[in-house]
């Protein structure tokens, strides 16, 4: 029998892993032996394996080694002289032949029944019942699983996979592979409390096992079906890689995929190829040159794409997984794997184009070389023709499409005017966006090496901003008249390009990105046509967060092109210029609102009264914006027209009679009160006007259509009771408090989220207006806080074969394999509730000392709730607050101190993050302060202190050492992240160093703060790129 060519050469090549020789001799006597099928020892005294037809093959794959690789261990005889390479070929050669003839068996035999013939009729029953539609059969069909996989778990397993080759349709064979996959690797039902966690699949004998891999291997090579193929690849590598981590080689796979590689049959290829994509063991222990020989072949196969998109996915399965040696010897893959993309048609390029994007984004390097090449290709995808189309004239100045100027122009394949708008071909856009997110997180891995490439950045932005014009004529009016929380044109609004040009300007910075941008943008700004003046507008504000340090310097020019857009005829262009300003407010904060207040509140104050409702409500949100960095002094001579426009808002009627919008009211709400936070005391000559409007809604609006608004006018009212002052807020302070708590002791409504947020953050507003006047409601607030406070993280994990459903409130994060949901709303409800306590305590001092000892029970340990910072922040910002109170109202006990320090201490010495440690030592500090100083800490603390403080000098030391030792140029990507970790360790040592000041003036370890100070990159004083510095 002869071996095919590339196995022959893939094992000829030599593993690194590979089974000692047989001697010439002893290979004659065991293929004699087999062809008479005897059953012989060979000079070792092994048995040889008896291969006949009528008989299961039983091979103990335990001979080549218990470990986790695919080939046996290596030779310990040198492989550089010619003797061994001699018998390095022929050892392969002899393992090759015994796996294909063993796999010859395999196949051969697999067809047999191998459960009773009633196992194999009541599965079929009980998988039917798992796919209809009745609840209560499924149900029972389920059960019945559980019980039959309870009591004969290798039974039915095996009856399942064996249902999957001869179940008569497509649909109940690819359910089979499906839930063989999601059931192998189960919890046990037989396990109990243990810490290892025991799958079905590690319960099943070793003859089981190897029944059902010749039972999938057949289904691999005998299912006529793409789809069901498909399914058995997916459960074939989920056991492979399962089994291969529990140290059980499948060397049958790994001969019968590159035996299926050499197949003239297509599908075979491509089951060949997805499974060393699934599973990439099978490869990775072969001679390099042999695995880049087949991937390549793969790649390159004439006859299939499905085949070569197979072979795409096993190279950077490959590429991803090996090692720094292989990954050197492995760059000459890029070229076929790259080569794979121009001749493909716009149906397929989304495919090939998504499986290269992980690796762009995990191994940015290994396109380096490839970046004139794709420069080549990519912009072609990403940007439509640039035929500009026909001739304006006089008669008719902008033919085509009624636009004066066209970004990008329109294409026109055949030269022929076009008169009328023609929808974009799906295929054609679905390949621009995946080359868009291409080349977006390649940008995004690698920022220096997209900025030395000429025409990358230009070409993405150029595609960004031609995307974001894509809008449509036809959805005005369901636009004006839609809610912006359920806005049904949000579907075909362009937002990926608008998030593109977003990740690439914070990506490469403002000094790459905005001289691309604003060569297009003011021309899109003076368009005739609608929907390039949005798309100028909102690019600006897409590319204002990355490029800030550089667009300040030119913010007088920006504004003055925004400006003139208030007055656009479109409302969509104004509502944009609404949107660019409140961005940009946001972007260059302070700066903004500080040098352009006067051009901005003439522009935003009158688009209050825009007729349109979504424009004077998203104008109300961009005031939002504007006042959070405004100074008041800035704001109050403004304070009256803005009030005046908000109030006739929230007027019920419009003298035209139309009803007002409810979202609009709550925008106007929502402005109200950050108005009033902005303005302070200022805002008292407007209180009598607003206040009983907001009592009026806390009294009236009790219909869950309400319960946003509801929550805004609490909001507000909090924010304007704390603006205008103790005095004269306390009129109304009762009617407030009572109508608080009439909803807090209301009947729940698991359908209002909201309220139980907005009443904790209302309450402490209360609080901080109403000052000591507010200790008497404690008894009324404190309980419902302490309970958020005291909640535990409810977090689930799903493993391999349960997929977690998308819950409102959860987050899925994937942490060792594992999905890991957790419910983020309780935590932050949480955190909301540790930040009021800060206030309630900073607000009342001694006042708050009945619950001193509760809150020390939660804060205490809450310094390492790490599912969330807020929680720990305020904690230790809480701790020395908590001091205060007990030492004000003599209720603090030396037992309270000491576990009080000597947590903070504990914390100190091992936390890794350096933020945190700083806030640690500053509350460490100020808990000292408030008792004396450094008597405070006993002898026993001091040490401890001391120690932990040598213990975090030493780790910043070493950090700081080996981020020195790398090149300037290695850590050019990561210079800002750098930065901000080096200034973060700034804080921790200069608050460290107070700490130690506080202990001994001079003390000893100060001089060790300066000398780790000193090992610091000095990044922050580097020039940025966005400042103008190098690029990288």
């Amino acid at each position: 029998m002869e071996t095919t060519p590339v196995i022959e050469g893939a094992l000829k090549a030599g593993s690194r892993r590979a089974k000692p020789a047989l001697a010439a001799n002893e290979w004659k006597e065991r293929r004699r032996a087999k062809s008479l099928g005897g059953n012989c020892r060979d000079q070792a005294g092994r048995h040889s394996h008896r291969l006949v037809d009528d008989q299961p093959l039983r091979i103990d794959w335990s001979r080549f080694g218990q470990r986790r690789t695919i080939l046996p261990p290596p030779s310990s005889s040198s492989s550089n002289t010619s003797s061994s390479s001699t018998h390095s070929f022929r050892r392969n050669a002899c393992l090759l032949l015994f796996l294909r003839d063993a796999l010859e068996s395999v196949l051969r035999t697999a067809m047999d029944p191998v459960v009773p013939a009633e196992v194999t009729a009541e599965l079929t029953q009980i998988l039917s019942n798992l796919v209809l539609g009745d609840n209560e059969i499924r149900t029972a069909a389920e059960t019945a699983v559980n019980e039959r996989l309870a009591q004969t778990p290798e039974v039915y397993l095996l009856a399942l996979a064996q249902f999957a080759t001869s179940a008569a349709t497509e649909v109940m064979r690819s359910f089979s592979l499906v839930l063989l996959r999601r059931l192998l690797f189960r919890s046990s039902s037989s396990q109990s409390g243990k810490s290892t966690r025991l799958t079905l699949y590690d319960h099943l004998s070793s003859q089981t096992l190897t029944t059902l891999e010749r039972l999938l291997l057949h289904s691999l090579s005998h299912e006529p079906a793409q789809v069901v193929r498909r399914k058995a690849v997916d459960t074939i590598c989920d056991l492979a890689n399962n089994s291969m981590s529990r140290g059980r080689p499948w060397h049958a796979l790994q001969a019968q995929a590159f035996g299926m590689a050499q197949s003239a049959d297509a599908n075979a290829r491509e089951s060949a190829y997805r499974a060393f994509a699934g599973c990439s063991n099978l490869v990775m222990d072969l001679q390099t040159d042999a695995v880049l020989t087949v991937l390549q072949k793969g790649l390159q196969d004439p006859e299939s794409i499905e085949v070569r998109h197979a072979g795409l996915r096993a190279a950077v399965a490959y590429l991803t997984s090996c090692d720094a040696h292989q990954a050197a010897q492995s760059l000459s893959l890029m070229y076929p794997m790259l080569e794979t993309l121009p001749a493909l048609p716009h149906s397929q390029l989304p495919a090939f184009l998504n499986t290269l994007t992980p690796l762009a984004t995990s191994n940015a390097s290994l396109f380096a070389p490839h970046l004139p090449a794709l420069l080549t290709f990519l912009p072609a995808l990403i940007l439509p023709s640039a035929d500009p189309g026909p001739t304006p004239t006089v008669a008719r100045p902008f033919p085509g499409g009624g636009s004066s100027f066209v970004f990008p122009p329109p294409g026109n394949s055949n030269g022929k005017e076009v008169d009328r708008e023609v929808e974009p071909d799906e295929e054609a856009e679905e390949a621009r966006k995946a080359a868009l997110e291409f080349m977006i997180s390649l940008s995004e891995a690698k920022p220096a090496l997209v900025r030395r490439a000429d025409g990358w950045v230009n070409a993405v932005v150029r595609a960004c901003l031609g995307g974001m014009g894509m809008l449509r004529d036809d959805e005005l009016e369901e636009w004006l008249e839609a809610d912006p929380a359920e806005d049904p044109t949000d579907d075909t609004y362009p937002r990926v390009y608008e998030q593109a040009l977003d990740r690439l300007a914070c990506a490469v910075g403002g000094k790459t990105v905005l001289p691309a941008a604003f060569q297009e943008i003011p021309g899109m700004l003076a368009s005739h046509d609608w929907k390039l003046r949005h798309a100028g507008l909102m690019a600006i504000a897409a590319v204002a967060e990355g490029t800030s340090k550089i667009l300040q310097n030119e913010l007088g020019k920006v504004v003055q092109l925004i400006l003139p857009l208030f007055n656009d005829p479109y409302p969509r262009v104004r509502y944009a210029a609404c949107h660019c300003v409140g961005q940009l407010c946001t972007d260059l904060d302070e700066v903004i609102q500080a040098e352009y207040h006067q051009q901005l509140f003439s522009v935003l104050i009158p688009a209050l009264e825009a007729p349109e409702p979504r424009v004077h409500s998203h104008a109300a949100a961009a005031l939002i914006n504007f006042c959070e960095g405004v100074e008041r002094d800035t704001l109050v001579p403004y304070l009256d027209p803005i009030v005046e426009r908000l109030l006739k808002l929230l007027n019920p009627a419009n003298s035209d009679g139309r009803q007002v919008k409810r979202y609009v009211q709550e925008q106007a709400v929502t402005t109200l009160a950050m108005v009033a936070d902005a303005s302070e005391a200022t805002f008292a000559k407007h209180y009598s006007s607003i206040m009983p409007l907001l009592l009026n809604v806390l009294r009236n609006a009790n219909g869950t259509e309400y319960r946003k608004l509801r929550a805004k006018a609490m909001e507000c009212a909090g924010l304007i009771a704390i603006a205008v002052g103790r005095d004269v807020f306390r009129g109304d302070s009762a009617t407030l408090v009572e109508l608080l708590v009439h909803l807090q002791n209301s009947p729940v409504d698991p359908g209002d989220s909201m309220l139980p947020h907005y009443l904790i953050a209302t309450w402490a507003k209360v609080c901080q207006a109403m000052g000591p006047e507010f200790e008497p409601y404690l008894p009324v607030v404190m309980p419902p806080l302490l309970q958020a406070a005291s909640v535990k993280a409810d977090v689930s994990i799903y493993y391999d074969e349960d997929t977690p459903e998308e819950k409102e409130g959860w987050e899925t994060i994937q942490l060792d394999g594992r999905a890991v949901t957790i419910r983020t709303s309780a935590i932050d409800e949480k955190c909301q509730a540790f930040e009021t306590l800060v206030i309630y305590t900073s607000t009342l001092g001694a006042a708050f000392s009945p619950y001193l000892p509760q809150c020390l029970e939660l804060v205490l340990p809450s310094l390492r709730f790490y599912l969330h910072e807020g929680v720990r922040e305020a904690a230790a910002m809480i701790i020395p607050m908590l001091i205060a109170c007990g030492k004000q109202s003599n209720t603090l006990t030396n037992q309270m101190v000491s576990a009080t320090f000597s947590q903070v201490i504990n914390c100190i010495s091992n936390e890794t993050d350096a933020s945190f440690l700083a806030s640690l030592y500053k509350c460490l500090a100020d808990s000292m302060l408030v008792l004396g100083g450094r008597t405070a800490l006993s002898d026993e603390l001091q040490a401890g202190a001391i120690a932990a403080t040598q213990r975090q000098l030493h780790a910043f030391a070493e950090k700081r050492k080996a981020r020195g030792g790398r090149g300037l140029a290695e850590i050019a990507d990561e210079r800002e992240d750098l930065a901000l970790l080096e200034e973060m360790e700034e804080f921790a040592l200069e608050d460290m160093a107070r700490f130690l000041g506080m202990l001994e003036q001079n003390h000893p370890l100060l001089m060790a703060v300066s000398s780790v100070r000193d090992l610091g990159l000095g990044l922050g004083a580097w020039d940025s790129e966005d400042e103008g510095g190098g690029e990288g």
